[in-house]
């Protein structure tokens, strides 16, 4: 026979809804035994800690330095052109990227996010920071910054010159060689002749 047989079902459903409550209100309490744990190993897990202590090591200290030349896993940058912009001491004379249309647009959007505030968006170097007393950058349609080589303008990206500070930190190798690339643009833009016109488009001109 149903034990509860004849109890009236609110009665039951208060009583359950009661336990639920006072269950919850159990959790957090100072307790004496510890919690059952189904699976231990994820609350006490075999690992070294920051700022922890090992007697496997003569001074205890579970932090080490990594061994020198020690390089994180993706991170070995084995093809200096392309990671450093100089092979040896030299710089790189040309963007080791392949120019593409795709590859200009972001170098275009990029330049124009961290170079542009500087340099202004033509590279003339009248950037809006100049109405804020910083020094004007040197124009890029210059013959002396016209011969610099890729590498070169590469590395000044990377670890600023001057008044410029390093950009590296903020900006991927990939993009910076994409920003290589759009200067080399805006560059031809301001110095083109009739003969890098390609013939089909010369009727074009105005």
């Amino acid at each position: 026979m149903n034990r509860y047989q004849g109890v009236p079902k609110a009665v039951v459903l208060v009583l359950l809804a009661g336990l639920v409550v006072v269950g919850g209100c159990a959790r957090g309490q100072p307790r004496e035994k510890r919690p059952l744990m189904i699976i231990p190993d994820m609350e006490f897990q075999k690992k070294f800690k920051a700022q922890g202590e090992t007697p496997f090591f003569a001074d205890h200290r579970m932090m080490r330095t990594p061994p020198a030349g020690t390089v994180p896993r993706g991170f070995a940058d084995t093809d200096q052109a392309y990671y450093q912009g100089k092979v040896g001491e030299t710089d790189v004379a040309h963007n080791p990227r392949p120019i593409t249309e795709e590859l200009l647009e972001r170098g275009r959007n990029r330049f124009n996010i961290y170079c542009a505030p500087c340099h202004d968006r033509t590279g003339s170097g009248k950037g809006i920071v100049i109405g804020y007393g910083f020094v004007p950058p040197p124009s890029f349609h210059t013959d002396r910054v016209r011969q610099f080589a890729d590498g070169y303008i590469f590395n000044v990206i990377t670890h600023g010159v001057r008044n410029m500070p390093a950009y590296g930190p903020q900006i991927p190798v990939d993009d910076r060689w994409a920003i290589v690339a759009y200067l080399r643009a805006l560059e031809r833009s301001q110095n083109a002749t009739l003969a890098d016109v390609p013939p089909d488009k010369r009727g074009q001109l105005k």
